[in-house]
């Protein structure tokens, strides 16, 4: 069996990678604030083993905690055990003189501090075990590029990405590591684009771009994404990817 635990699991991406994983019966651990009711209805239809973790990643001092519950339920002898990091949030919006620092400190703390902690967390307790071990940061292309009115989740998602560089390269150096790397997954439909339409045009200069994205059905859909995700996380080559990657180059 192998073992999967995945954040944000509640909607968007990671509802539709929990989805796609339950119909392979894997041993699912999702974390997001709410219980996603469809979820555990569906893998009790289908017998399959899913636990749920209602928890807030903004609050840090309790992540740590939460990884031990996670790895607490890890079965004897797992095939292998994947972390996926995806929860995130978009806001603040706007310029940064105008964000709140409440604002910036949550999006610092949901989109790097939360998978930092979570993967230290992951490393530190699993690394006498010698089965396979994956980290899976959901990126943005956004942590690439930057984007006017989009400050503290560029940086948050910049962030993450050069972490998982330097992630990867203590693991490689260690008897059996975790191979962690960190994939944009692309432009999906999900409640972070409908937010990001609902934004005001002084704050997103860029807004009438993403409203044309969602018009001329240029979006890629959780499903599709879910997919190519697992395909990714499962294929043979996987130890041979770079850290820091593209879903839509796979």
């Amino acid at each position: 069996m192998h073992v999967f635990f995945v954040t944000g699991a509640s909607k968007g991406i990671g509802f539709a990678l929990c989805k796609e994983l339950l119909q392979e019966n894997h041993l699912i651990v999702c974390v997001a604030r709410t219980k996603n009711k469809e979820l555990l209805q569906m893998a009790k239809e289908s017998n399959c083993k899913l636990d749920f973790l209602e928890y807030d990643l903004a609050m840090s001092d309790g992540i740590e905690e939460i990884m031990k519950k996670m790895i607490r339920l890890i079965p004897d002898q797992p095939q292998s055990v994947t972390l996926v990091n995806n929860a995130g949030v978009i806001d603040p919006i706007g310029p940064t003189e105008n964000n709140y620092p409440e604002a910036i400190i949550k999006s610092i703390a949901v989109n790097l501090t939360a998978p930092m902690v979570l993967t230290s967390a992951f490393i530190k307790q699993l690394h006498n075990n010698s089965i396979p071990k994956k980290v899976i940061n959901i990126s943005s292309g956004a942590g690439r590029h930057p984007y006017s009115g989009w400050s503290s989740y560029c940086a948050g998602k910049a962030g993450l990405d050069h972490y998982t560089r330097v992630v990867y390269e203590e693991q490689k150096r260690v008897p059996n590591g975790v191979n962690v790397i960190s994939v944009a997954p692309g432009i999906i439909d999900t409640g972070m684009q409908e937010r990001i339409r609902q934004s005001d045009k002084q704050d997103f200069e860029l807004i009438e771009r993403f409203i044309e994205y969602k018009k001329e059905g240029m979006l890629s859909s959780p499903e599709n994404t879910a997919k190519k995700l697992i395909k990714m996380i499962q294929s043979d080559d996987f130890n041979k990817l770079d850290p820091v990657v593209d879903l839509r180059d796979f």
